[in-house]
């Protein structure tokens, strides 16, 4: 049986880390769709695309080629065939990844990939749209997500851990701007599923989101497979 969990929240709501920890403690395959589209408004930075022109994002993004490979159980990104792993967690790319990820060619590009990945294996994808768009018929749907001054401060403590002047307040004008324009994109925007299960993180550790996690699989996926075997 191939199932598929899906992970959706804004920014900042630990989405990526609790996604790794999910996979790993199933052994499935973790897919960051999320640095996908980061991968491609990279692509898109280093061409000097005009952000605000729709077409000319359209346009550019037919030039990018992206993939997703594992080694040594870490997922690589590549662009154009270069590990972009160090850049993807730019501020700046994370802010272009917002507003190219709403254009219908950067979506139309990466969809595909994404879709085959989840028919072909057991797989844990998290983004803004999983559960609503990529994986409709996902087994498992999460609506992860946390205060903005959470998340902001998330942010902030990471940042200073690497040595880098931020504002908490900056960054939580920054976060909600990106929730506004995630949340009423015309293309799939944010939201949550209406057959998703919400976790708010706010008051969590990442060891209790992951278990909450691990439960709602368990609930929804084995114990209802060893119904269906018992009724057969």
């Amino acid at each position: 049986m191939i199932y598929n969990i899906a992970i959706d929240g804004p920014a900042g709501a630990g989405k990526s880390t609790i996604a790794k920890k999910v996979a790993g403690e199933l052994s499935c395959v973790y897919v960051d769709t999320g640095a996908m589209y980061r991968a491609m408004a990279l692509y898109l930075l280093r061409r000097n695309v005009n952000r605000e022109n729709p077409d000319e994002i359209g346009e550019a993004c037919q030039g990018a080629e992206i993939s997703i490979e594992y080694k040594n159980g870490e997922q690589i990104v590549l662009l154009n065939g270069e590990n972009v792993n160090p850049f993807l967690r730019k501020e700046e790319v994370g802010n272009m990844a917002s507003v190219s990820s709403a254009n219908p060619r950067v979506r139309e590009k990466l969809l595909d990939l994404q879709r085959k990945l989840a028919a072909s294996m057991n797989v844990v994808m998290d983004g803004r749209d999983i559960g609503t768009t990529i994986l409709p018929n996902a087994e498992v749907k999460i609506y992860l997500t946390a205060s903005s001054f959470t998340r902001a401060k998330r942010r902030y403590l990471e940042l200073q851990e690497k040595g880098l002047c931020c504002d908490l307040e900056e960054i939580r004008k920054d976060i909600e701007e990106r929730d506004s324009r995630d949340m009423n994109r015309e293309i799939s925007p944010l939201k949550q599923a209406e057959d998703a299960v919400l976790v708010d993180s706010s008051e969590m550790t990442i060891e209790e989101v992951v278990k909450r996690i691990l439960q709602i699989f368990h609930e929804k996926v084995i114990l209802s497979d060893e119904v269906g075997k018992n009724e057969s």
